[in-house]
């Protein structure tokens, strides 16, 4: 994709966003190739596709992530 074309998605999903509330947050995106992975804090999965509705922008999977680990994890 463009940079164009990434703003533009940001645009739409900042645009969702701002829809729907508090029920979802956008965190970032990962673009490789022809696939893009957005990470969302969501009350649930209908939020997610609710987004992707009003953006435009589709999904193909949603992935619940329950544990988050990072190198801090190491310290417990």
């Amino acid at each position: 994709m463009s940079l164009t074309e990434l703003c533009g998605a940001a645009r739409a999903s900042n645009q969702a966003i701002d829809q729907i509330g508090h029920d979802i947050q956008w965190l970032h995106s990962y673009v490789s190739g022809e696939k893009t992975f957005c990470v969302y804090f969501a009350k649930d999965e209908a939020t997610i596709k609710k987004h992707a509705e009003l953006s435009g922008i589709p999904v193909s999977r949603v992935t619940e992530v329950p544990q988050i680990i990072d190198p801090l994890t190491a310290n417990n």
